[in-house]
């Protein structure tokens, strides 16, 4: 269980109605498939070895005792696999008949689970053969061994931190209070379900939402199996429908109407991440829960699942433009309330025609839209310096112009060779001072222009510059309000491009398809034949990987070799190892060196699960060392 990924796999055998020994062939069978795919979890459907639709056979004797035996094979067949396996069975105890998971591990069954809720209702009628399964745990003698039998059961994983499952069936997880959710508050990170769900139409998106929303709820895996082709037809028609879904998130599904194993990988360290951020998911246990260790061996699986390379932005076109619509609406009201708190009468922005500032402005009209004010009264500012180049500059006065804001110019070349002058720079050095004289310098400018006309200044760096520190200190790290402090860059450019795609103005449309197609740059130093010399990328990195390290680092608190290994194979083809390596040494190094700029940010809006406000979500010493961070990588 490397970096905490476990690969499990829920399945649904070709069955034959009462032919168990033919089930018990096909559910072998499905063992050794998941076991040659690396799986450590399997799960088959309910009462899949006799069949969920034997209705009145389940009171034969023969029918019990032949799954009796076939709950014994299977368990020997288990001896040599590295699994876990979780099979559906009628099971007859002291004159009843229960409705059970049975867990199997190196040869042996070690619990039995019962089915708490039976649905008697429509086309079900299980209380007319089963019992429902007791309140409190006990044991049952099979075969000479007394085995944990009842719904309270958590199977851990012997030597392997944090692995600890539970079963429920079917019904269960559609009752009003699921059995999986005490499970999940006693430790359980996955929960599996045998079940046998029938088809009716738009069932299947119910189910899908259904398991979806109670691994969300627990903040745990949930791997669903569901009955397939091979059930009686009687009456009804079960589609095999198998879902493994991971805290809200559906990471397999199978096809329905084909009986199938489907594979995926739980992220154990990402479920135990998210409780223990999670404060109102620290109920206190009940207790009477039995725990049952289970071996497996920890190996370096092979992962299926996938992560996103802009893990903050949808990769679906129509819910990343509902997404851009929200997060400007969320920016804009905020940004509402404080104009509106302040009375401040305007407005300001300083505009470079990039793309920060581009949504520091577009963010501002909408806001001043919703308070129904004259955008006259946002005084967007452009301070023309060394490095300015004509497509910026002209960007910037055509926006400014096509949003209605009022366009103010200050070339701040000659105050800043005053300034040079003062303390002694030699303005042909074009280093750190060369070019941090410039920013506050602007950002003097603006604070100075906000106090003349009664406003205040709005802030345009994003989230990701702040994660790397990459702003000058009481310079453009400074504003009043800062609308884009927990937006990333990656999302800024598809943020922008919303705007330009939503606008019914053509000569806008076309001003801001040009910044997208601007090369990221502070534009400190002089240009290159009329060419932006200075590309922010090419000196700290690519903001997809830097956004990509900024989201699993503080999201779910990954560690920076997890993080690599989800890297390495999220954009093997774009980045080599060494580059990929390379660049997550420079932001583990600027993260935690920049800490102090982030100690002391203006207020804004919070938009999104991953902040780094010091007020809020992200509170961390300025001291820190990186040194155990960085351990991992120079080992690598």
């Amino acid at each position: 269980m490397k970096h905490g990924f476990v690969k499990i796999a829920a399945a649904t055998p070709d069955i034959r109605v009462a032919d168990v020994e033919f089930n018990t062939e096909k559910i072998c069978e499905g063992i050794n498939q998941a076991c040659e795919n690396k799986a450590k979890i399997i799960v088959f459907p309910e009462l899949c070895v006799t069949g969920y639709t034997c209705g009145d056979l389940f009171t034969q004797d023969v029918l019990l005792k032949a799954a009796r035996e076939s709950l014994k094979k299977i368990a020997e067949h288990t001896v040599d696999k590295d699994i876990l396996a979780f099979v559906g069975a009628p099971l007859a105890v002291r004159g009843k008949l229960y409705n059970v998971a049975a867990a199997m591990n190196r040869g042996k069954i070690i619990g039995f689970t019962t089915k708490t809720f039976l649905p008697n209702y429509a086309e079900f009628y299980e209380m007319r053969q089963f019992t429902p399964g007791p309140k409190g745990m006990g044991y049952v003698l099979f075969e000479g061994e007394k085995i944990p039998f009842g719904p309270q059961i958590l199977f851990e994983a012997d030597g392997l931190t944090d692995l600890t499952v539970s079963a429920e069936i079917c019904e269960d997880v559609w009752s009003p209070v699921p059995p999986s959710i005490q499970a999940a508050l006693e430790g359980a990170t996955v929960i599996v379900n045998c079940s046998a769900s029938d088809e009716a139409i738009g069932k299947d998106m119910y189910r899908r939402e259904l398991i979806a929303g109670q691994s969300a709820r627990l903040i745990a895996g949930y791997v669903y199996a569901n009955a397939g082709e091979g059930e009686s037809t009687t009456d009804v028609v079960f589609g095999g429908h198998n879902i493994i879904a991971e805290n809200g998130a559906v990471l397999k599904e199978s096809g329905r109407y084909c009986n199938e194993i489907i594979y995926s990988e739980f992220d154990i360290q990402r479920i135990i991440s998210e409780r223990r951020k999670n404060t109102t998911f620290a109920a206190e246990p009940q207790g009477g829960f039995l725990r049952v260790p289970f071996f497996i061996e920890s190996e370096n699986i092979e992962l299926t699942r996938t992560f996103p390379k802009k893990p903050f932005v949808p990769s679906d076109e129509k819910t990343r433009a509902k997404r851009c619509e929200e997060i400007l609406t969320i920016q804009a009201m905020g940004l509402k309330k404080r104009l509106a708190h302040t009375h401040a009468k305007t407005a300001v922005v300083g505009i470079s025609g990039g793309l920060d500032s581009t949504l520091a402005l577009l963010v501002t009209a909408r806001a001043f839209d919703m308070l129904g004010r004259d955008k006259k009264d946002i005084i967007a500012v452009t301070m023309p310096c060394f490095g300015t180049t004509d497509r910026t500059y002209n960007n910037a006065c055509e926006m400014t112009r096509k949003t209605g804001a009022t366009l103010k110019e200050v070339p701040i070349a000659e105050a800043v060779n005053v300034h040079f002058r003062d303390i002694g720079q030699d303005p042909e050095k074009h280093d750190v001072t060369y070019e941090n004289a410039q920013a506050r310098e602007r950002t003097q400018v603006l604070m100075d222009v906000a106090n003349r006309t009664g406003g205040m200044v709005i802030g345009t760096g994003d989230m990701s510059e702040l994660a790397l520190g990459w702003a000058t200190y009481n310079g453009d790290h400074m504003s009043m309000y800062g609308v884009n402090a927990s937006v990333p860059k990656t999302l800024v450019r598809h943020l922008v491009k919303y705007a330009a795609d939503e606008t019914k103005d053509e000569e806008l449309k076309k001003v801001l398809y040009d910044v997208l197609d601007t090369p990221v740059s502070p534009e400190l130093l002089p240009p290159k034949d009329g060419d932006i010399a200075q590309k922010t990328e090419d000196l700290v990195g690519p903001y997809e990987l830097h956004d990509f390290f900024l989201y699993y680092m503080l999201r779910f608190g990954y560690e920076p070799e997890k993080i690599l290994r989800l890297a390495e194979a999220t954009f093997a083809g774009d980045y080599d190892r060494e580059t990929i390596l390379k660049w997550m040494k420079t932001f583990c190094r600027r993260f935690f060196s920049q800490q102090f700029k982030r100690s002391c940010l203006p207020d804004g809006p919070k938009i999104g699960t991953v902040a780094l406000s010091p007020r809020g979500d992200w509170r961390m010493p300025s001291d820190a060392c990186v040194n155990v961070w960085m351990k991992q990588l120079d080992e690598r």
